[in-house]
């Protein structure tokens, strides 16, 4: 259960201002259909983070322990420091055409946008800390649909009265936190093998 709360809370708090929220309002203000939106960021998001989580519980079992204490104490610092970054998205970029539809073109542009994305990076390093693939996967899924569905629904009302900085800041000391926790606690018992 805590791997899937604390990876709903950290996802819904990192999404917040994230290119994909960008990208989420650009899509309901050139589309304006939000069921198909909705549903594409849900099938782009588990699609990525089924496949992120399974890389990061797959790198869990492949390096040794304390490495591994060392990988994700120092990339849930890194994740700290870069939730203090405001992501941008181009203005000039042209949005995708439908002919998949709107559902097809939110699922694709949504998948790719995740690529290599601060939310996708967090995926990794809590399927690793957790080795609960789906828990984590379930939970950063819901993380991004907490952030993304308001986004979609309410548009830019919604993102001008979040205090984006705000939300940013308590993101990174959540990151800080889990990383100085990994670093600097016990080495915690899903680390042991047998």
């Amino acid at each position: 259960m805590e791997a899937l709360l604390v990876s709903t809370a950290v996802v819904a708090l990192a999404e917040i201002g994230d290119k994909t929220q960008l990208l989420a309002l650009l899509l309901a203000a050139r589309y304006r259909q939000p069921r198909p939106i909705i549903a594409g960021i849900f099938v782009a998001t588990i699609a990525n983070h089924a496949a992120a989580g399974s890389l990061g519980v797959w790198l869990a079992h492949l390096i040794a322990p304390e490495t591994m204490r060392w990988i994700l104490g120092l990339s849930f610092l890194a994740m700290a420091a870069w939730m203090l970054v405001p992501d941008k998205i181009d203005g000039n970029a042209a949005m995708p055409r439908a002919p998949l539809g709107v559902f097809g073109a939110t699922t694709v542009a949504f998948f790719l946008a995740e690529m290599a994305d601060k939310t996708q990076i967090a995926t990794i390093a809590l399927a690793a800390r957790f080795d609960l693939l789906w828990a984590v996967v379930i939970g950063t899924t819901l993380g991004m649909m907490i952030a993304n569905v308001p986004a979609v629904l309410f548009g830019e009302v919604a993102a001008r009265k979040l205090p984006v900085r705000t939300v940013h800041a308590v993101a990174a000391l959540v990151f800080a936190l889990l990383g100085l926790a990994v670093l600097w606690g016990p080495l915690p018992a899903w680390l042991h093998r047998s």
